[in-house]
Order: structure tokens, then C-alpha cells, then sequence
């Protein structure tokens, strides 16, 4: 146990540097109808859709996949029946494996038969990326750029270093593309381990996250956001393919694909699209909210307008991690927990995994499966990639998984959050100080 003196004067010091460390990058303030929200979400989705030029495109099929078990041996399938190109867009690129078989073998048989690999994926999240697995692509004639690398002469170029490429796209032969939270990283191979969550190891934890396969008109919105980057950030030149074969209707789902990145480094609309969209879709929620995401560090805005819901009657599930790759992030964001559980929100920890999913469904209609989370780092740094899907199957299929989130999870009372220790008290706060960051 620490000193009550030593803790304070930790704090102190604490406040002092983040202060001294404050970001210049201050969050937007999104304008929003002040008059009370309509009675149907559709209606609300109207104002939304002026927000964008990408239009939601109907006819799509959308699968929800819930962790690496059904996501990677899903993508491993439909790259196997790839027989043009393969376009992926990755924060975390690593060689993953799906029973026996790796990514890197896959790709380089795909590339031998003629099929173009082009791969963007962000420095410093695929920071620990093998680089003999990565020469081993180049050499069999993949296209590989690094977004924002991080070597000296490259980072003096940047605006801000923090600007990273959060995505996760996965586009073949432009017809199935699978968009969400996870990453091709091998952190989604580890089996359920009690033993690391109770040491809060998550590097070999079980990880739960969820992402969309989608097919039908949509997929070609993915592909423009992949060669709008590419383009952006100079990649080399690419194979001509077939990258944007006809749009073909092959199911009954509205789908919006939104890319999100800073202002002043954006290739095409810019600024914090997502956020305007999930702020929009909250204040006009009537019935229920169901939200799981991985890093629940919310701006000011998006508590208050949580909070509006709640008080209008909007029944609210949230469910956040109990343990995190970035452990700050959950003190952060237990913090914020009284404002939201004293108007009735409910809230859950995951605990018997690592929670990494980025995805909420709205009155039972309005879902939305992407890369960004609920903290500041995805509205002001992040190029981040989301698809709203309208339509009552998705949404039924969201509300399933929240529920699966749920039985794995402890829901925190008031009363509990109240009576948290001061050690709990100071790392929630310490958390806080750095959430510009986050």
C-alpha cells in the first residue's frame, strides 16, 4: 500500500504534466437538432445522410462474425476463391493462421496464380510485424505501403505523429469485403486463458471482437476508401485489375460505408464522419441502445447525449473491457461511469476476455460494425473505417451478441462504483489526464 502523502503528491504531479502535455488538437463539437428527436430513427437518419457524400447503398448481404474463431477461418475462405486481387488495409498486419495454414502462404500461392495483392498497413501498428514474412510478400510480387512509417525523416514530415491508419478492410476480387474491429493479428489465435486474465496478461488472453462480410454494392465504397489512401499517402503503382466490377444486389441490407480521418490529412470528405453519424443515431434513439467496445474513453458529447437518451426512457446496455491491451484506457473510462449509471445506463465488464469490438444497434434498425471506438483518439487522430447497416436482421443479430457479451460479463451497480477505493479513485484519474491521447 502507498502512503497517503506519496499517492498525493503523485497525483499532484500528475496534473502538473498533463497540463504541461495538453493536446492542441481540441474535439469537435458536432451540431445537432436541439428540438426534441423525431419519433422514428429513420427520420433522424435524413439529417445524417447530409453529413456524407458516400450514399448508403442498398441490396447487400451482411454477416456478423464474432471473433477470430469465425472471422479469420471466414476470411481465409474467401481468399482461397480469390481470383483477381486481394486490397487489404490493416493497422495490425501480422502472418496469422487458420488450421495449419498461414496468411503468408496463402497470399504468396494466390500471387504465383496472378492475383494482385496490394497491402496498406500503419507503422506502428504493425510495428512488430515479421519482416521476413513481409519480404517474402514483396518478393513474390505483393504491393506494400506503410502508412505514416517511423523512421526520422518520415515522421518530421507529419503534422501530428499521432495520426494513425485505424482501419481494417479486407476487399476480394471487389465483390466480398470484410470491414470491423478485428486486425490480422495473432492475439486472435489464443485459446481461452483464465490463468492470463486474472494476471491481466493480454498479449495472451482470449480476445472478443466482431466484424461485418459483406457482399453486394457496398463492397465497391470500401474499395474507393483503400485507393483514396493509397493515393494520399503516394503507394506504388498497382496491377490493373478488375477492381470495380458492376454492382450486383444479392440482399436486403442499407449499408453506408463512412471513413473517418483528421481534417487536414484526409484524401476525401474529412473530419470525424463516424462520430457525427453515432452522435446523430444516439439523439435520436427511442427505444434502446446496445452498445460493445473495446476502448470506452467517451467525449463530453457523447456521455451528454448518452445521458439525454437514458433520461427520455432509451434502455441502454454498454458493455466495456475489464482488462485491455492499454490498461489506462479502462481507469479512464470507469471515470466516466457515474454520469451514465446515475440516469439508469447499465453497464457491463467483459471478464473472461479481452474486448476489443467496435459496434452498436440502435432501436432495433440502425447498426453500426467498424474500427472506431468511443474515445477521442477515433474522432481526432484515426483514419477509421465504419459500416451503417439499416435493417432489422443485422440489428437482430448485433442485439444477440451484446447479450452473449453479457453472459460473460459483471454489470457494475451505482452503489459499487460509488463506494471504489482511493487507489481505484487515483488510477481512474491518472487515466483521464491522458485521455487526449486515447
Amino acid at each position: 500500500m502507498i502512503p497517503a502523502p506519496l499517492r498525493l503528491c503523485v497525483w499532484l504531479c500528475g496534473c502538473v504534466l498533463a497540463l504541461s502535455l495538453a493536446s492542441c488538437v481540441s474535439t469537435p463539437k458536432v451540431a445537432l437538432d436541439p428540438t426534441d428527436p423525431p419519433d422514428e430513427l429513420q427520420q433522424q437518419l435524413a439529417i445524417d445522410a447530409a453529413l456524407h457524400v458516400r450514399r448508403a447503398r442498398p441490396g447487400n448481404r451482411v454477416t456478423l462474425l464474432q471473433d477470430g474463431t469465425e472471422t479469420f477461418p471466414a476470411m481465409f475462405a474467401a481468399l482461397r476463391n480469390a481470383r483477381d486481387h486481394i486490397n487489404l488495409e490493416y493497422y495490425t498486419f501480422e502472418n496469422i493462421h487458420v488450421a495449419g495454414e498461414s496468411l503468408g502462404d496463402l497470399l504468396e500461392r494466390k500471387l504465383r496464380a496472378g492475383v494482385a495483392v496490394n497491402i496498406i498497413m500503419d507503422a506502428y501498428g504493425s510495428a512488430h510485424a515479421d519482416p521476413d514474412f513481409l519480404a517474402r510478400l514483396r518478393q513474390a510480387g505483393a504491393r506494400i505501403l506503410v502508412f505514416h512509417p517511423l523512421t526520422p525523416a518520415a515522421l518530421l514530415k507529419l503534422k501530428n505523429p499521432n495520426d494513425r491508419d485505424h482501419r481494417k478492410i479486407m476487399v476480394i476480387d471487389g465483390r466480398v469485403a470484410f470491414v470491423g474491429g478485428i486486425n490480422l493479428d495473432r492475439v486472435y489465435e489464443n485459446p481461452p486463458n483464465p490463468e492470463a486474465i486474472a494476471r491481466g496478461d493480454a498479449d495472451h488472453a482470449f480476445w472478443s471482437d466482431v466484424d461485418a462480410r459483406i457482399e453486394g454494392p457496398a463492397v465497391a465504397d470500401l474499395q474507393h476508401v483503400f485507393f483514396a489512401t493509397w493515393a494520399h499517402e503516394n503507394g506504388p503503382a498497382m496491377q490493373p485489375r478488375n477492381y470495380f466490377p458492376p454492382p450486383v444486389e444479392v440482399g436486403n441490407q442499407v449499408v453506408r460505408i463512412i471513413d473517418s480521418a483528421p481534417r487536414d490529412t484526409a484524401p476525401r470528405e474529412g473530419g470525424p464522419l463516424y462520430y457525427a453519424s453515432f452522435l446523430a443515431a444516439v439523439h435520436a434513439a427511442q427505444h434502446s441502445i446496445d452498445l460493445s467496445t473495446g476502448f470506452f474513453v467517451p467525449t463530453h458529447q457523447e456521455r451528454q447525449e448518452l445521458r439525454r437518451a437514458a433520461q427520455r426512457g432509451v434502455a441502454i446496455r454498454l458493455v466495456v473491457p475489464a482488462i485491455s491491451s492499454v490498461p489506462e484506457t479502462v481507469a479512464a473510462g470507469r471515470a466516466a461511469y457515474g454520469d451514465l449509471l446515475e440516469v439508469g445506463v447499465h453497464i457491463w465488464e467483459r471478464q473472461d476476455a479481452v474486448l476489443h469490438s467496435k459496434f452498436v444497434t440502435i432501436d432495433g434498425v440502425w447498426t453500426a460494425v467498424g474500427s472506431s471506438n468511443l474515445d477521442r483518439r477515433s474522432v481526432v487522430y484515426n483514419n477509421e473505417v465504419d459500416a451503417i447497416i439499416l435493417g432489422r436482421e443485422t440489428a437482430k443479430a448485433a442485439r444477440a451478441m451484446i447479450s452473449r457479451d453479457i453472459a460473460h460479463a459483471k454489470e457494475i451497480t451505482l452503489s459499487e462504483w460509488r463506494n471504489r477505493s482511493f487507489d481505484e479513485r487515483l488510477h481512474e484519474f491518472y487515466g483521464r489526464l491522458w485521455q487526449f491521447l486515447m
